[in-house]
């Protein structure tokens, strides 16, 4: 017969086994909840990355976006120094820097022989336009004349100079201007001509960036070099320019640049810039 000893003894032993196997089903159950909330958790971390790198991708797009149709530029209008103006040069102050770069303006020039107008496009010279709009809002060319006349190679009328004492075809060629200069924008580098009739475009130095004031309204095409800035294309008064041009010049600058004063005076009373349309 069993002793009783050996009877506590195996009583002791399943106790223990039970004990043991008890605690291994816990720790089995332990690892198999704290997997499920590591699971969850690395769920829930990819989740919110991926909601985070949405939102912040979404945030840069739109920021992009937004700055991409804005509809303004930044514009650098170059001061010229007081100590190297002439005293053809009339100070009307500077344009704003940030210009819009959308809508067309309607050029009006109210002139003694009648009205000449233009269409000028912001998006291709928010630039020049904004310093075209500025000019003619402080009065720069009210009772200017066009200065200069070419009838031979090239076929332009040459205005926007109010001190009057234009007498070639560059801005710095002893010319007026305004107290500021700015870079050149919409060249025709890709046209032929450069310069078709109906063109309103700016005149300059040989330098870059030194467009000012001075424009110059194409008759008839001209194979110009293309450094000079498109302003525009005229709309009305072309009829106009082609009489003053048949009226010929007084070859004042054929020696110098070519043409000379236009034997029918041009004066232009008064310039004007339209709101932005469209």
């Amino acid at each position: 017969m069993t002793s009783t000893k050996e009877r506590q003894r195996a009583a002791a032993k399943a106790r223990l086994q039970r004990n043991m196997a008890a605690q291994a089903a816990k720790a089995r159950k332990r690892r198999q909840t704290q997997a499920i909330v590591g699971a969850g958790a690395a769920l829930l971390l990819v989740v919110a990355g991926t909601v985070w790198l949405a939102t912040t991708v979404g945030s840069d797009d739109k920021k992009q976006d937004t700055a991409a149709n804005s509809g303004f530029v930044q514009c650098a209008f170059t001061e010229i120094p007081k100590e190297s103006r002439t005293k053809e040069i009339k100070d009307v102050g500077l344009p704003q820097a940030q210009q819009a770069n959308t809508g067309v303006q309607t050029l009006t020039m109210d002139t003694n022989l009648g009205p000449i107008t233009a269409k000028v496009d912001r998006a291709a010279t928010p630039c020049t336009a904004a310093s075209f709009t500025h000019l003619a809002s402080k009065n720069f060319f009210d009772n200017s004349k066009c200065h200069r006349l070419v009838t031979e190679g090239i076929q332009v009328l040459q205005c926007g100079d109010p001190s009057a004492t234009g007498k070639g075809w560059r801005d710095t060629d002893g010319t007026g201007g305004p107290a500021y200069r700015l870079a050149e924008e919409n060249l025709p580098t890709d046209k032929r001509p450069a310069y078709p009739k109906g063109v309103i475009a700016m005149a300059k130095s040989e330098q870059p960036g030194s467009t000012g004031s001075q424009f110059f309204i194409v008759y008839g095409d001209s194979q110009l070099d293309p450094n000079y800035t498109v302003l525009g294309t005229i709309t009305g008064g072309m009829d106009i320019v082609e009489a003053v041009a048949k009226a010929g010049d007084d070859k004042a600058f054929a020696q110098q640049a070519g043409g000379g004063h236009p034997k029918k005076e041009v004066v232009i009373k008064k310039v004007t810039m339209s709101e932005p349309q469209g």
